[in-house]
């Protein structure tokens, strides 16, 4: 199977399997937002753009390494993305998703600069999950104080 297509199904996978269920996602869509979360219908569209992003800069930090490690780099940071939404969803406490949306960022912060030498191309098609991973995590936090 070529990389692009073993990249391409195991992100598809991970995304499937790591979806919280129609009913706890249901529990997390009546929670209160901020009233300044005016953009919230473009979430899924960002996310769309993220995800496309972070295809490409795995298969440029592939081609330029070859390397398992690093692709398993990329994974972890995928679980972690993935599973901000039904770590909320399962326990139904915002916090802990702050936790794993922070702990995301970490690790997407320590893998841009692993994979600045290797693939700078690569390294910049992190940056929209850097800009917009604090984003999210911050309207979790703020949402954790509307729904105690």
């Amino acid at each position: 199977m070529p990389p692009w297509l073993v990249i391409l199904v195991a992100m598809v996978l991970v995304t499937l399997l790591l979806n919280p269920g129609k009913e706890e996602f249901g529990w997390f869509l009546r929670l209160r937002r901020p009233a300044w979360l005016t953009f919230e219908r473009w979430i899924p569209v960002i996310w769309v753009a993220i995800y496309l992003c972070f295809y490409a800069s795995a298969l440029l930090a592939w081609r330029a390494s070859g390397s398992w490690v690093l692709m398993g780099a990329y994974l972890l940071l995928l679980l972690l993305v993935q599973s901000y939404t039904l770590v909320i969803c399962r326990s139904r406490r915002l916090a802990n998703g702050t936790v794993v949306g922070f702990l995301g960022w970490v690790w997407g912060m320590a893998l841009a600069g692993g994979v600045t030498t290797l693939s700078p191309p690569a390294a910049l098609l992190l940056v929209p999950y850097l800009l917009w991973s604090p984003v999210g995590t911050f309207v979790t936090w703020r949402m954790q104080r509307l729904n105690q």
